[in-house]
């Protein structure tokens, strides 16, 4: 059996339909994303059946390049307007309903985000071991706005993981926002895929959109800026599994990027 492309294996738009808005629900509180702790999770009825999936996720990159943004949008929270370097290691929490295709049943992935400063992994020797330690996947950040950043992506791949280590690469570049003023072109992305064949896939960094008084707008309109990327890394983690599991076999050249 070949392997699906991946792009293939998520429904992407199933939180959109009828059954998918029931357990969009079980994660809004008050029109707003819940934020939920290490040992919490979502609160199914029991009319919703899901299984669930988890997976531990490290963030690195170079200082200033959105680490920290990143996993506060994914989160549902409200993005730092200012830098500040983090120290030591953050973790935060998503679950994220989505619906595998051929599947009878969804699936609650459990992201947890590691999150270090690149000033504590130089400093010291046991960051870097304890955020590897039964991680899934490694997402490699860049900023559209340095070059410098993207160009040290394929160094920091080879620093952070060995090509033995059965862990998701994943590339996002940040501050897609900015655009206007971007060091990085679309033929620089499309030239680094054909050579690294690891996704890119790409965000913003900027908070959702809010009223004129300051209140923010309904959770699933914060969602348009984070699903592609969550449902990006449901596809990537899912599809390894699926993999490693021995359903699928693996066929050259099956990368995509489907988070954009």
């Amino acid at each position: 059996m070949s392997a699906p492309r991946p792009g293939s294996l998520i429904t992407p738009d199933w939180l959109l339909s009828p059954e998918g808005r029931d357990y969009l629900t079980c994660i809004l509180r008050k029109r707003k994303r819940r934020t939920f702790g290490l040992i919490e999770r979502p609160v199914l009825p029991p009319q919703l059946p899901a299984d669930v999936a988890s997976y531990k996720i490290f963030v690195t990159g170079k200082s200033g390049v959105g680490k920290t943004s990143l996993v506060a949008k994914l989160c549902g929270l409200e993005v730092p307007t200012m830098h500040h370097e983090t120290t030591g290691i953050q973790t935060s929490c998503v679950y994220w309903p989505a619906h595998p295709r051929h599947s009878d049943r969804p699936i609650i992935f459990a992201f947890q985000f590691w999150d270090c400063g690149e000033s504590a992994l130089k400093k010291f020797d046991h960051i870097l071991p304890a955020c590897k330690e039964k991680a899934d996947a490694v997402l490699f950040l860049f900023s559209f706005t340095d070059r410098s950043s993207f160009e040290d992506v394929p160094a920091l791949i080879s620093r952070t993981l060995s090509q033995e280590e059965n862990v998701a690469r994943v590339v996002i570049g940040t501050k897609l926002d900015q655009f206007m003023h971007t060091d990085v072109t679309e033929q620089d992305i499309r030239d680094f895929q054909q050579t690294w064949q690891v996704p890119v896939m790409r965000v913003r960094s900027v908070n959702a959109p809010r009223l004129s008084d300051g209140r923010s707008l309904d959770g699933r309109t914060e969602l348009a800026d984070a699903a592609p990327v969550l449902n990006g890394l449901a596809e990537v983690l899912w599809h390894r599994d699926q993999i490693t599991a021995g359903l699928v076999d693996i066929r050259e050249g099956e990368i995509s990027s489907n988070a954009s």
